[in-house]
């Protein structure tokens, strides 16, 4: 039986085909992990109709072998060039047309090597690997399902340890402990870890605001698995809303409530064959008549895994199809400056029929409220 990535290289082949190109270098760093399985850096992979070839160097020789059994190697010495070592695998190979991935590929890299291969003409193929991963097979949903438990454990143990004098830095250090000590490789990205009017800003850095400055608190977190799958949530909390400090919880509650009436009308409508753009619509939409337009204007979401950006993306702009097996956030917010702000977000499967919301932390109203 065909490897998994036998598969995904399988597919890859026919879109080959369809450019009538001769041969694809691949040059990002998760495209090749996508088709080989290795975890490596600094490490090329040329795909013929045919053939393919990893090309490496002397640090992953071992790293090949025991994560890309099977695969050809050309291993390139300390004193050869990726470039030079490309040129050395394609001598004596029919090869005339060669696609790129020009969205990604370097220019200064381009440019060599267009003068270093002189009878190959070089072909854009952009976005292409992308758009095979979007839609993930079963073994990525796996990871991704492993991914959203990491995530939640770690959540629990953040709100078990909160206390008046925890700063934004301090949960951020003790969430991506908790996430290694039950079995994930860590954060899936710089946690934001937001007290106050800094959840107004959507890629706040976690400082050193504490709890006791302000009762909200905007956590967007994720965890990372062993294969390098992602997951990415965001819960919005009130601590200690009783606090005289607080005078505007019928605000907060009214802002919460939208963001997440918002977020439950989009997932409901999730389905193969429905457009990014209706999705992120019916957000929006509902943000904007209940008087916050202005205050949301970032995507609903997007798709994720071994990036934690990925295809498809939620967004006016985006006239892209939902397919079973994409993997989603959907994410509304509300930011309003100088006071805070609220986020709710989840990860979302397309199924054949609907979806899956895989990510199961509470977001009710009651749910909102944490003691510390």
């Amino acid at each position: 039986m065909p490897t998994v990535y036998e598969e995904r290289r399988a597919r890859l082949r026919k879109i080959i085909k369809a450019h009538k190109i001769d041969a694809l270098l691949v040059t990002t760093e998760k495209n090749v992990t996508y088709l080989s399985g290795f975890s490596g850096d600094s490490t090329w992979f040329l795909i013929t109709p045919d053939s393919e070839t990893l090309i490496s160097d002397f640090r992953y020789i071992t790293q090949l072998r025991e994560e890309c059994p099977g695969v050809p190697t050309y291993i390139r010495t300390s004193k050869t060039g990726m470039i030079h070592a490309l040129k050395e695998v394609l001598k004596g190979t029919p090869i005339e047309q060669l696609g790129i991935e020009g969205h990604t590929l370097a220019l200064n890299v381009y440019r060599e090597l267009e003068h270093e291969l002189e009878n190959v003409s070089l072909i854009e193929v952009n976005w292409q690997i992308e758009r095979l991963r979007a839609v993930k097979d079963q073994t990525e949903i796996a990871e991704i399902r492993e991914a959203v438990r990491l995530a939640e454990k770690g959540f629990e143990v953040l709100k078990a340890i909160l206390t008046p004098d925890c700063t934004e830095e301090f949960l951020y250090f003790e969430l991506e402990h908790s996430i290694r000590k039950f079995g994930g490789a860590g954060v899936s990205f710089h946690p934001i870890i937001a007290v106050g009017d800094r959840a107004a800003m959507p890629h706040y850095r976690p400082g050193k605001l504490t709890i006791s400055q302000s009762p909200i608190l905007l956590v967007d977190w994720g965890a990372q698995t062993h294969a390098g799958y992602k997951s990415d949530l965001t819960r919005t909390l009130l601590t200690n809303p009783s606090t005289k400090k607080f005078k505007d919880i019928k605000k907060f509650e009214k802002v919460y409530k939208t963001v997440l009436e918002s977020q439950l009308l989009a997932i409901e409508k999730i389905a193969p064959g429905v457009s990014c753009r209706e999705i992120d619509s019916i957000s929006r939409d509902y943000i904007k008549k209940a008087g916050y337009g202005k205050y949301f204007d970032h995507g609903l979401g997007h798709g994720f895994g071994l990036d934690i950006h990925e295809l498809p993306r939620f967004s006016q702009g985006s006239d892209a199809l939902l397919e079973p097996g994409m993997v989603v956030t959907v994410e509304p917010g509300i930011y309003l400056p100088g006071w805070g702000g609220v986020r709710i977000e989840d990860d979302i499967l397309v199924t054949k029929n609907g979806c899956e919301v895989l990510s199961s932390v509470p977001k009710d109203w009651d749910s909102v409220h944490v003691s510390c």
